[in-house]
């Protein structure tokens, strides 16, 4: 089964897990209604092997879900977004 992205408001996260205790993770802040999206990390040792693009896929699935907005402030959130223009009405402005 594959890992799934799941939402940590108490972290201010949305939360792929990768490894056996490890988490990718995309950072953001509350501004309003709106999502700010402000860091994307995935650990060192799984990068380059699709984590961010899955963890990116599953944020703006939820952020959409929800009824919520994103502001995007992370470069890779940026560049994921001008791939996927199909996430348009989940991105604010």
């Amino acid at each position: 089964m594959e890992a799934v992205v799941v939402e940590n408001p108490s972290q201010r996260r949305f939360e792929l897990p990768v490894g056996d205790d490890a988490v990718a993770a995309a950072y953001y802040r509350v501004e309003g209604d709106n999502l700010v999206l402000i860091h994307t990390e995935v650990p060192s040792e799984y990068a380059g092997h699709g984590a961010a693009t899955r963890l990116a896929l599953g944020t703006f699935e939820l952020i959409r879900s929800s009824g919520r907005k994103a502001v995007l402030r992370c470069p890779f959130m940026l560049k994921f977004f001008a791939r996927h223009p199909e996430y348009a009405d989940v991105v604010a402005g």
